[in-house]
């Protein structure tokens, strides 16, 4: 015979002090939990962002990034003639791009912050179809001129459209502002490759990276067939979008691990707040339990009656833990990203499978702190406890 649900509620309402520490214990320790969940999720999803599932990136073999890549003009005449590259009536879809990191001081701050710029040529918005330019032009050819991703271009000072950035002791003008659906392009500012080469230095006709569109999808290991039987073409291809979430991977493990550290601490102090709260009821009770006992209620019955008042007061913990880390969906942070070591602007993303993770690992604490009181409630002695009625 179950205990009715009614009893435990009375039993919350009139223990509510006790109650309400521990649901604020619970709360804090989900809203943290979901927090840092939520900043991995939209680290990774900004840089998957910026692959394309039907373009690939060529870099030189051996390279992790683009920023120890080099792809030569051979090279890159030897991937323009290939029959897997996609075509248009104005030639291959292939963007050659260079890559610097170079610093700019922070709108916020005033201190210095690394950004991606990249070198890019005409055909780079063929190629990257989720970028567009929806302030002024896009940048000309032969002039120094420049393409600022929204986040860098609010990011930044003097960055903004019209303004002048001064790179390598030269100075570019911005003639437009990109958005890329939010991925990492919307950090970086665009400009000429030969210009950017030149500028820095470097040896003409040199990129890190060449981002083409595949005539086809799956055209991708036929490519990479072709790379291995041609000794021009000693490099190393993959789909945009495997490399871009290759590139995640490091900093995204590095926010879980540090949240799921906070959260077990947090997490362990909310166990024993729970803890603290049921074997208090069960202290109070000790009577009324017996009085259940006598009237027929079972040991059964009394650990499950107990369980699941813990679990409601974690479930109310949970959602109060939610609610309060919901207006944090869609705020832009920034951080480093420690695979190019550049400023990356990115939003917390509060999906409702993260909200569902907070709610479980809210139970969860409930079931911990509620068992261990639930099983002592039910091994009261009853006669001894009926005694002192």
């Amino acid at each position: 015979m179950a205990i009715p649900l009614i009893y435990n509620l009375e039993s919350v309402r009139a223990r509510w002090r006790t109650t309400v520490v521990a649901v604020l214990g619970i709360a804090g320790t989900v809203g943290v939990f979901v927090a840092m969940l939520a900043l991995a999720t939209g680290f990774e999803a900004t840089l998957v962002a910026s692959g394309d599932p039907g373009n690939a990136i060529v870099r030189r073999k051996g390279a992790s990034s683009e920023l120890d890549s080099a792809v030569t003009l051979n090279q890159l005449r030897a991937l323009e003639d290939s029959s897997e590259v996609a075509r248009d009536g104005e030639g291959p879809l292939i963007s050659p791009e260079v890559v610097v990191i170079t610093s700019l001081p922070l709108r916020k701050t005033g201190s210095d912050a690394s950004v991606q710029v990249r070198g890019v040529e005409q055909r780079a918005l063929q190629v990257h179809r989720g970028v567009r330019v929806v302030e002024g032009r896009f940048l000309q050819a032969g002039l120094y001129e420049m393409v600022a991703g929204r986040n860098a271009a609010g990011a930044y000072t003097g960055v903004g459209l019209g303004d002048e950035v001064k790179l390598g002791g030269t100075r570019w003008r911005v003639v437009g502002v990109m958005d890329a659906g939010g991925s990492a392009f919307d950090s970086e500012l665009w400009c000429d490759a030969d210009l950017l080469n030149s500028t820095y230095e470097r040896p003409a006709g040199v990129h890190q990276s060449v981002v083409l569109r595949l005539a086809a999808s799956e055209k991708l290991s036929a490519l990479q067939a072709r790379m291995d039987g041609d000794p021009r073409l000693q490099c190393q291809v993959e789909r945009e979008t495997e490399y871009y979430a290759k590139s995640s991977r490091m900093m995204t493990g590095f926010i879980l691990s540090l949240g799921s550290i906070v959260a077990a601490v947090m997490g362990l102090g909310a166990v024993f707040a729970a803890l603290n709260t049921m074997y208090a009821a069960v202290a109070e009770r000790t009577r009324e339990i017996a009085t259940l006992r006598a009237l027929g209620f079972g040991g059964g019955s009394v650990v499950v009656s107990f369980v699941l008042e813990s679990l409601f007061v974690s479930l109310v913990g949970g959602l109060l833990g939610c609610l309060a880390v919901l207006p944090l969906n869609g705020l832009t942070t920034a951080t480093l990203n420690f695979q190019t070591f550049s400023h990356l602007s990115f939003a917390f993303q509060v999906t409702p499978l993260l909200l569902g993770l907070g709610l479980g690992f809210a139970l969860l604490m409930g079931l911990t702190g509620g068992l261990p009181p639930a099983i002592r409630a039910a091994r009261l002695p009853v006669a001894v406890a009926l005694r002192d009625l």
